[in-house]
């Protein structure tokens, strides 16, 4: 269910069942002529859309003011958004604080800008796992009190944590497509793998009679078609529904 549409009853219900709550993450990036700007965002979202259909979930409001960058290209008429990552955190660990204060428990963010090098971070997943981190500390400290952790009580922490019982586990943030997708697919910026994908996703909004292939990274939007997109759906809707299922 979309979280702004959802009566209070409704809420308490989510969180009484323990149902995964989504954040889409992206930002607002040139993506050549023919692709919009939110792409990057748009792609989680309708990811997210086609697996409510099988199964119960809250879809937050996405956030689309990431940090775009602008090593693609300068935002001047192209309409890159960048929000640097200084500025990002502390809005991440609010937003969070406030999702544990309702009470949610199964917070998942999902990105796709700049996942290649997912373990190793970009700036605007980055920063939404160290809001997640520092918002799960602090509501901890806050609930449990100061040396909860090394309380006797807690002397079967690590079995819990084993059996899945794990606060740090309440905020996750993912990449849309993981290493397994990636080496299947195509991962590239706004040519044949992303044009593909939201062919399959979201087709109105690729105007291919718009494609310009002047720069490297598009020439390969030509070969995109529905049908290589809808591999790339598939396996982001069966790894999503593992992560949420």
């Amino acid at each position: 269910m979309r979280y702004e549409l959802m009566l209070p009853s409704q809420i308490r219900t989510a969180i009484d069942e323990n149902w995964p709550v989504v954040l889409p993450l992206g930002v607002l990036e040139y993506h050549g002529e023919h692709l919009p700007v939110g792409l990057d965002t748009l792609v989680v979202i309708r990811s997210a859309e086609l697996l409510e259909k099988e199964m119960n979930m809250v879809i937050l409001p996405a956030f689309y003011y990431g940090a775009g960058s602008y090593f693609v290209e300068p935002p001047e008429g192209n309409g890159t958004v960048h929000v640097p990552s200084e500025a990002l955190q502390p809005f991440a660990k609010e937003l969070f604080s406030s999702l544990l204060r309702i009470g949610f428990r199964n917070i998942h963010g999902f990105i796709h800008h700049q996942t290649e090098n997912f373990v190793a971070g970009m700036p605007t997943d980055l920063a939404f796992k160290m809001g997640g981190r520092q918002a799960t500390f602090a509501f901890l400290e806050k609930d449990r009190g100061e040396g909860w952790w090394g309380d006797n009580k807690m002397k079967d922490y690590y079995a819990k944590h084993d059996e899945g019982d794990n606060p740090f586990n309440w905020i996750q943030v993912h990449p849309l497509m993981d290493d397994h997708i990636i080496e299947n697919f195509e991962f590239d910026h706004a040519g044949l793998g992303e044009t593909s994908l939201l062919m399959s996703l979201m087709p109105q909004a690729v105007k291919m009679d718009q494609l310009s292939t002047e720069k490297w990274y598009l020439e390969s939007a030509a070969r995109s078609t529905q049908a290589f997109g809808d591999k790339a759906r598939d396996m982001i809707h069966q790894r999503m529904r593992k992560i949420l299922g």
